[in-house]
C-alpha cells in the first residue's frame, strides 16, 4: 500500500467514525438521563378517597373495578364483589409511588421500555386509570417493562433472567418522561379472577353428609351422633362397612374450601354440567344446612352452586341444675356464639345464586361413588390358597423357575 492509498483509507475511517459519532449524539439527545429530585411522587395529587373506579387495560383486555352500593365490584364478572383490601392497598400504593430514575424519551424509543399505548401490538404498556364516580379521570399510569437487578444500565437495559428490581412507568401527564420505580408491581393485570373477593363458605362440625348422584346406585350418606363419634354409613346394606379414613377425607376439604373463578348467575346450566348435577346435602351440629350442586369435572375443576340456611335459636334453654351465679356468664357466651353464627350465615348467604369454579382437590374425595367409600372385604381362605399355589407346576410344561437356577451337569 503506497502513501496515497494509506491517506485515502485513513480519511475514509475518519469520515465513517465521525458519522457514527454524530448518529450517537443524535440518539443521545432523544434519550438523555435527567436527575430526579427528592424521590418525587408520581401521583402526588391523587385523591384516594374519591377513587370509585379503577380501569386496567393491557393489550385488548380491559378490567373495570367499580364501587357500587358501598362495595367494590368486578364489572367483568357480573358485578361480583371484589377484594376490597387488594384494591384499597393498590390505590394507596399508587398514590405513594416514587421515582428513583427518570429518562427523557421520544416516541420512537417507547417500545424499548414497553411503554407504547395499549393495543394489539407488541411492547405495549398496561394502562391504569383512577376515576371518580362520574367517570372523571383523577390520575393514571402506564406500566412498562420490569427492570432487572442484574443490569445497572439505563436505556431500557436489563436482562430477562435477573431479579426484578423495579419497573419503568409513565404518568399520563408527562408522556415524554419514563420513570423507574423500585416496585415491579406484580399482579396489576386485567384478569378478573385475580381481583374478586375469595371469601367462601366453610363447613364446620358436620353431622350428616349425603351425596346423591344422577345414578342412584352410586349415592350414599353418612352421619354421626356426636362430634367425637366415628362416621357411620346410613342405610348400610348387608356386608357394607364405611371406610373410616375415606369418610374423614371426604369432609376435610369442606373445612376450608376455595374457588378459582365465578360465573354469572344466568350462565346456562348445561354449559357447566349443572343440568344433571351431583347433589351434596350437609347438616352441621350448629344447625347449618348446605345444599351444593356440582357439575361434571372439566379441566381439573368443578362448577358449583350452593344455598345455605341455619336454624339459630333466639334464646338459650337453661339446664335444670343451672346455678344462678352461672346464668350471666352462660347468657353472654350464648349471645356471642349466636352473633358469630349469624354473621357467618349472612356472609355465606351472599354466595347464593352465583356459579363457582372450584378446584378438584376440594371435592374429589367427597364425590366418590358408594362402592369406593366402603372397606374392601378381605380375601377368602380359598383365594389365598389359590394365589399361593399359582406358581406350582401342574405338569403342563410351564416353567416353575427351578430350571433357571439349576446348574447344568458337565458332559464327560
Amino acid at each position: 500500500m503506497n502513501r496515497k492509498q494509506f491517506l485515502l483509507l485513513l480519511g475514509l475511517v475518519i469520515v465513517l467514525g465521525g458519522a457514527a459519532w454524530w448518529l450517537y449524539r443524535q440518539e443521545g439527545r432523544t434519550w438523555q438521563r435527567t436527575g430526579v429530585t427528592a424521590q418525587a411522587k408520581l401521583l402526588p395529587d391523587l385523591p384516594v378517597n374519591e377513587v370509585a373506579h379503577v380501569r386496567i387495560r393491557q393489550g385488548t383486555n380491559e378490567l373495570n373495578l367499580v364501587r357500587k352500593d358501598g362495595l367494590w365490584r368486578v364489572q367483568e364478572r357480573g358485578g361480583y364483589p371484589a377484594n376490597f383490601q387488594q384494591i384499597s392497598d393498590w390505590i394507596v400504593k399508587a398514590s405513594e409511588l416514587k421515582a428513583v430514575q427518570a429518562e427523557e424519551v421520544g416516541p420512537s424509543q417507547l417500545w424499548r421500555l414497553s411503554l407504547l399505548p395499549p393495543g394489539p401490538e407488541t411492547n405495549t404498556a398496561t394502562l391504569v386509570e383512577f376515576l371518580d364516580g362520574s367517570g372523571r379521570r383523577l390520575g393514571g399510569l402506564l406500566l412498562g417493562k420490569t427492570q432487572s437487578r442484574a443490569s445497572a444500565t439505563g436505556l431500557g437495559g436489563g436482562t430477562e433472567d435477573g431479579f426484578p428490581a423495579g419497573r419503568w412507568v409513565m404518568t399520563l401527564s408527562a408522556t415524554n418522561r419514563a420513570l423507574m420505580i423500585s416496585d415491579p408491581l406484580y399482579g396489576i393485570e386485567p384478569r378478573p379472577e385475580q381481583w374478586i373477593s375469595k371469601e367462601f363458605f366453610k363447613v364446620e362440625r358436620p353431622r350428616l353428609v349425603r351425596v346423591e348422584f344422577p345414578d342412584a346406585s352410586r349415592s350414599w350418606a353418612m352421619r354421626r351422633e356426636k362430634e367425637t363419634d366415628s362416621w357411620q354409613l346410613v342405610d348400610a346394606r348387608p356386608g357394607e362397612t364405611l371406610d373410616g379414613s375415606k369418610a374423614t377425607s371426604a369432609t376435610s376439604g369442606l373445612s376450608w374450601p376455595s374457588f378459582l373463578d365465578v360465573l354469572p348467575p344466568d350462565t346456562p346450566p348445561e354449559q357447566v354440567g349443572l343440568d344433571r348435577p351431583v347433589k351434596v346435602y350437609i347438616e352441621t351440629f350448629d344447625d347449618f344446612v348446605y345444599d351444593l350442586s356440582l357439575g361434571e369435572k372439566t379441566n381439573q375443576s368443578y362448577h358449583l352452586r350452593l344455598t345455605v340456611s341455619a336454624n339459630l335459636p333466639e334464646q338459650r334453654t337453661p339446664a335444670p341444675d343451672e346455678k344462678p351465679e352461672d346464668k350471666e356468664r352462660l347468657d353472654r357466651e350464648f349471645k356471642e356464639k349466636r352473633d358469630k353464627l349469624a354473621e357467618k350465615l349472612a356472609q355465606e348467604k351472599r354466595l347464593e345464586g352465583w356459579i363457582y369454579q372450584v378446584s378438584t382437590w376440594t371435592f374429589d374425595s367427597l364425590l366418590k361413588p358408594r362402592d369406593e367409600m366402603l372397606t374392601q372385604p378381605p380375601a377368602s381362605a380359598g383365594q389365598t390358597d389359590a394365589a399361593s399355589q399359582g406358581g406350582e407346576s401342574d405338569g403342563s410344561g410351564e416353567h416353575t423357575g427351578d430350571e433357571w437356577t439349576r446348574i447344568p451337569e458337565l458332559e464327560e
